[in-house]
């Protein structure tokens, strides 16, 4: 058997794409909260605060904060053993930068921990994914701001104790990573409270907010383990493979370089200081960051567990294409281009499974072993109830399924120290990069549509009872 007992099948979501009671609970804006809907093809707007008249989908989301006990029953009845959300930073310091915190919030969260717990499922928790105070981001600018690193700490700290015997999972910044794409400024703003382009030097801007979150969560790893020994913290960062395009040597220097990209944060996460490339690259374009030796310090004392990853596709460069990053597959690297031997999403993102077992095998050996998590991974489709008020979504079993025999073969055969794994958007989620209902990733359908239709009825789909049976198997049933 590739998978042990103990393995953890699960599913994940963010608080800000399904809880939606926005206002409620004494909960304060986050960053989240003043971005508009969108669609493929039309981005998301952020406003200037809650403005009349907008259309904000994170506000109501598919209203878990009312109905959790419920879905809930549907995890535990397809045999969850974890499920991945997160806390809701601005339900906890509605600003951030308070005292004490809002104790409506911390409640909230007892509660759906309990729950949680008496149906025999554990918790797996980020604490920022996306969520942080709106009043963080416009009073204090954002993380290129070291006073956040207090904030942050405080956040963590109350959480930890608050919940060190309910949550034994923790992981700090949700795809840290990822505000590193220029083409969307939603990741920096989201992930820092930060529009990049705003900066005379966003390259400099963006490995500053990224400095004093590797220290802001070094610090949260070591409060843990005061706290509770025996929680885990973990990284987590947006992952796949970049190919080179040919067997040229120049190909295979732009894939390394833009692994670089990936691997500068699980590098410094995980070994504890900057590696060589960075400092080099820090140098060649003048970027001098505030960094003390007692944050270098810090960083080196606050390693991270494990590392947890989402993975939904690869990429590939070519050292022959257009230097315009407008006419470029990811808008960030003017030589990523459509890899011809794979297929792509209706919203053009290539389907590798074989990509996440490449990933795979690359911390493992990147990091000597160190446990991995896999914590989202999965695809969008545009869906609609059959007559039998079901969803046929044979396409969602074909994508997960090809990707957990991928999975099963990195147990196997390479030996990779896997903990478990958690299909995103367990239940239909409001899409993060669209702010669409239409783009939908669960085994559980949800009635509400992007036309405001719908009374947030749950439908079990045809991809419900094939994962029950893949968890019921151990992963051994495909």
């Amino acid at each position: 058997m590739a998978f042990p007992d103990n393995f953890l099948w699960g599913g994940a979501v963010a608080a800000h794409q399904v809880e939606g009671g926005y206002a409620e609970g004494g909960k304060g804006l986050n960053v989240s909260d003043i971005l508009t809907g969108g669609s493929h093809g039309v981005a998301r707007r952020l406003t200037e605060g809650v403005q009349e008249g907008e259309y904000y989908p994170n506000h109501e989301a598919i209203d878990f904060y009312h109905r959790y006990k419920g879905d809930i029953d549907l995890f535990a009845e397809m045999g969850f053993k974890c499920f991945r959300t997160s806390i809701a930073w601005a339900r906890i310091f509605p600003k951030g930068d308070e005292e004490e915190p809002n104790e409506e919030g911390l409640a909230f969260y007892d509660e759906m921990f309990d729950y949680m717990h008496s149906k025999g499922i554990e918790p797996v928790i980020t604490l920022s994914h996306f969520e942080m105070p709106y009043y963080l981001a416009k009073e204090y600018g954002g993380w290129v701001n070291r006073k956040l690193i207090d904030f942050f700490v405080r956040f963590a700290t109350v959480c930890f104790e608050r919940y060190k015997d309910k949550v034994k999972y923790w992981m700090t910044f949700n795809e840290i990573d990822n505000q590193f794409n220029a083409s969307n400024y939603l990741f920096g703003w989201t992930n820092s409270g930060v529009l990049f382009d705003q900066y005379d030097k966003p390259l400099q801007a963006m490995y500053q907010c990224a400095h004093y979150q590797f220290v802001a969560s070094a610090l949260a790893v070591q409060k843990a383990h005061e706290i509770n020994p025996d929680m885990l913290v973990g990284c987590m960062v947006s992952a796949g493979p970049t190919y080179p395009f040919a067997c040229k040597p120049e190909d295979e220097l732009l894939a390394i370089d833009a692994m670089h990209k990936e691997f500068f944060f699980t590098d410094v996460m995980v070994h504890g200081n900057y590696p060589r490339y960075a400092e080099k690259l820090f140098a060649r374009e003048g970027i001098d960051l505030d960094r003390t030796e007692e944050d270098l310090a810090t960083i080196a004392a606050g390693t991270v567990d494990y590392i947890g990853f989402s993975y939904y596709m690869s990429h590939t460069v070519n050292s022959e294409a257009a230097t315009d990053v407008s006419t470029s597959v990811a808008l960030t690297d003017p030589h990523m281009v459509k890899n011809p031997y794979l297929k792509e999403t209706a919203w053009e993102w290539t389907i590798d499974p074989v990509g996440l077992r490449v990933i795979l095998k690359m911390f493992d050996e990147r990091y000597n072993g160190i446990p991995l998590f896999i914590v989202e991974n999965g695809i969008g489709i545009i869906e609609t109830l059959d007559d039998n008020k079901t969803v046929e979504d044979d396409a969602r079993i074909e994508y997960l399924g090809s990707h957990i025999a991928e999975m099963k073969k990195a147990v196997e055969i390479d030996g990779v120290n896997l903990l478990g794994y958690t299909p995103w958007g367990c239940i239909d989620p409001v899409s993060f990069t669209t702010g669409e209902y239409r783009k939908r990733y669960g085994f559980i359908y949800v009635d509400k549509n992007d036309d405001g239709t719908g009374d947030f009825t749950r439908y079990r789909k045809k991809s419900f009872y094939w994962y029950q049976h893949v968890i019921e198997t151990n992963g051994e049933e495909l």
